[in-house]
C-alpha cells in the first residue's frame, strides 16, 4: 500500500448523564458510522482516506458535528504508521471489515 493513504482516528469521551447527553452521544456515533468510520474499540473509530487533504477535510467535518459537551480528539496517521500499531493486550478482530480495497464483496 502506498504511503499516501492516511487514517483518521477519532477518540471521544462524552457524558451520558442526561437525556440530552445520551441523544448527542448517539447522534455523534451515528454520524461517524454514516461517514464511513469503523469502530476499533469502544469510543475509538477509524477511517481510511486517500491523502492528507482528504483527512483534513474529514476532521473539519467532524468538528462541525461534535456534541456540545465532552472530549473529542482526532489524529491523522499514515497507513504505514497505522499498520505498525502494536497490540499490547488482546488481538486484532477478524470480524471488523478493515480494508482499503475499492470493492468489497460480502
Amino acid at each position: 500500500m502506498n504511503n499516501r493513504y492516511m487514517r483518521v482516528v477519532v477518540f471521544f469521551d462524552l457524558p451520558t448523564l442526561t437525556g440530552k447527553n445520551r441523544k448527542e452521544y448517539r447522534n455523534f456515533r451515528k454520524y461517524l458510522v454514516k461517514s464511513g468510520f469503523l469502530m476499533m474499540q469502544e469510543s475509538v473509530y477509524v477511517k481510511l482516506t486517500q491523502n492528507s487533504s482528504a483527512a483534513q477535510s474529514i476532521v473539519d467535518n467532524i468538528r462541525k458535528n461534535i456534541p456540545s459537551e465532552g472530549l473529542v480528539q482526532a489524529i491523522r496517521v499514515t497507513e504505514k504508521q497505522y499498520t505498525g500499531m502494536d497490540f499490547l493486550l488482546g488481538e486484532h478482530s477478524k470480524e471488523v471489515l478493515d480494508t482499503s480495497d475499492k470493492l468489497v464483496v460480502l
